[in-house]
């Protein structure tokens, strides 16, 4: 092995996501929550690409991500993989889609919006932007760039 490269251990079962964009890694963790749970996490930030770039990577032992969620990364990481590894090897390898609509999973930035004040489960409807993505609340209807979310369940 090249002296200039770092040797990380093979997960035997979950899932690694590849190609997330630099700096969003960790908003990746907390969205999903996954440093909450007692699985094995390896995360590799600002890593360099073969064109010079960075990326950010995420394995999680022993948890498979659902197309839904998977769907709910495109939120952070419209261009990452999803790698779905058993016995150590890749089984399902795929792109994630951004969702029409996300229900449940963030909060309306929307201090007056009703599901601050009412039992309502939140909902948004997803707008590819091209460089940025906008989520419309479906209560409110306010319009908010996916980064404003800065208070993640």
């Amino acid at each position: 092995m090249a002296k200039n490269k770092l040797k990380v251990e093979a997960i035997e079962h979950g899932t690694v996501i590849d190609h997330i964009p630099a700096g969003m890694g960790v908003r990746i963790l907390k969205f999903f929550s996954l440093t909450d749970k007692n699985e094995r996490i390896t995360v590799g930030l600002n890593l360099r690409t073969s064109d010079n770039g960075s990326k950010d990577l995420i394995k999680v032992e022993n948890t498979v991500f659902t197309q839904d969620q998977a769907n709910q990364l495109a939120l952070f990481a419209s261009e990452a993989t999803i790698n779905e590894i058993r016995n150590f090897e890749v089984v399902g390898k795929f792109k994630v889609a951004l969702p029409e609509s996300i229900e449940g999973v963030l909060k309306c930035p929307n201090a007056n919006c009703i599901t601050h004040h009412e039992p309502a489960s939140t909902k948004f409807y997803v707008k590819d932007k091209g460089s940025r993505v906008d989520l419309k609340c479906h209560y409110c209807e306010k319009a908010f760039e996916s980064e404003f979310f800065d208070e993640l369940n």
